[in-house]
């Protein structure tokens, strides 16, 4: 197969690709140097958006670009990542911008592209439009496969922020079921409750409701990468989406948790909460609790509502130790009402993680047709 022809192509097409300088097949590539004033928001008399680094950063009375543009930031963090805008418009000097009718074609090919890798410097990484002037790309001979490829991307993109859509919107749901299905400060019940319950909650330590094991972290000559070692949890970077994702092994054994065990973030990022599908080796960045489903909600309300930062040892450095952990004070129900609790908040996770799932799915896809599809 020729280099100069993607892998992954539609049918009716097989000319090779043609290298050819950006500036050569886009109207128009500039600074933004637009005057206006900052921090309007819209209205009949300021209806011009005008355009940032990242997104809309003001509104104007008047425009002074018009037209359908790929943008970044010129200088900072955010130069090399891309977004797109069409419309009457403003653009404002720390943005450099593309113009062109084939918007979508070449969103994705500069995205293929990384112009991340056009940035230089290390402490302000910039872009000049001069450079992305005569920056060479492979593009397809005929206009119309330039389109099906930008519709392509498009629809993709579009199916990716529906799932986005439909998983946050999951999240926000979860979140106002926890501040409804346990008692707020002070309250004896929640505001939302199963049929056949009545009883008032109880506050209790939590050590006197749980096992807790404080982590060791095993000598770091002692770590491996080797699977068939033991799977160590240090901290927050070994949980993923709430469940223990392996990432590094020990020969040392220490401390351990059990598969199915809850594990709870000691050291900042404090507080987060997950499970263990496996028997692991617990480090001093974690606490092991052996918890029911309802315990481990519980302790994820608890983070969401920011009880734990009230420990933080340093303006630095977040930590909580065996005392904070057993003393905090948490409102138990009856056994049977923390089961059916713990099987509501299950099945929603599950829906959670699903969706998850589907997203991350949808992206590796993009990233492989994105590397398929473009020369």
């Amino acid at each position: 197969m020729s280099n100069k022809v993607p892998q992954i192509r539609f049918n009716g097409y097989s000319d090779d690709w043609e290298e050819r300088k950006l500036n050569e097949n886009v109207e128009n590539i500039g600074t933004g140097r637009s005057s206006f004033k900052a921090g309007l928001d819209y209205s009949e008399q300021t209806p011009y958006e005008v355009l940032g680094s990242t997104s809309v950063i003001s509104y104007s009375d008047s425009f002074d670009h018009s037209g359908n543009f790929v943008l970044t930031a010129r200088v900072g963090a955010n130069a090399g990542n891309l977004y797109k805008h069409s419309g009457n418009v403003k653009i404002s000097d720390n943005t450099v911008y593309i113009q062109s009718k084939k918007l979508e074609f070449i969103f994705y090919l500069l995205t293929k592209y990384d112009l991340k890798k056009l940035a230089f410097g290390t402490g302000q990484p910039l872009i000049k439009a001069s450079e992305l002037k005569n920056l060479k790309l492979f593009f397809p001979k005929k206009f119309e496969e330039q389109q099906k490829i930008g519709s392509f991307f498009k629809q993709l993109d579009d199916t990716i922020s529906l799932h986005q859509r439909k998983l946050d919107l999951l999240k926000e749901q979860k979140k106002g079921y926890l501040q409804k299905m346990f008692p707020k400060n002070g309250a004896k019940v929640p505001e939302l409750r199963f049929a056949g319950f009545a009883d008032d909650w109880e506050e209790r330590k939590l050590g006197d409701e749980v096992l807790i094991v404080m982590g060791q972290s095993p000598n770091s000559e002692n770590y491996t990468d080797n699977p068939n070692d033991h799977i160590l949890v240090q901290g927050n970077a070994d949980m993923k989406n709430g469940h223990v994702l392996p990432r590094v092994w020990t020969t040392q054994v220490t401390k351990q948790a059990e598969k199915n065990d809850l594990i709870l973030s000691v050291r900042a990022p404090v507080g987060d909460i997950g499970k263990t599908a496996y028997d692991v080796v617990i480090g001093r960045g974690v606490a092991a609790i052996k918890g029911n489903e309802f315990i481990f909600q519980n302790l994820g309300k608890m983070k969401s509502d920011g009880y734990w930062t009230r420990y933080s040892t340093g303006s630095t450095f977040e930590s909580i130790n065996s005392t904070d952990i057993k003393e905090a004070i948490i409102s138990i129900p009856t056994i049977e009402e923390q089961q059916k609790i713990g099987i509501f908040f299950n099945k929603l996770d599950d829906n959670i993680s699903l969706h998850q799932r589907k997203l991350d799915l949808l992206k590796e896809q993009k990233k492989g047709f994105l590397q398929k599809m473009f020369v």
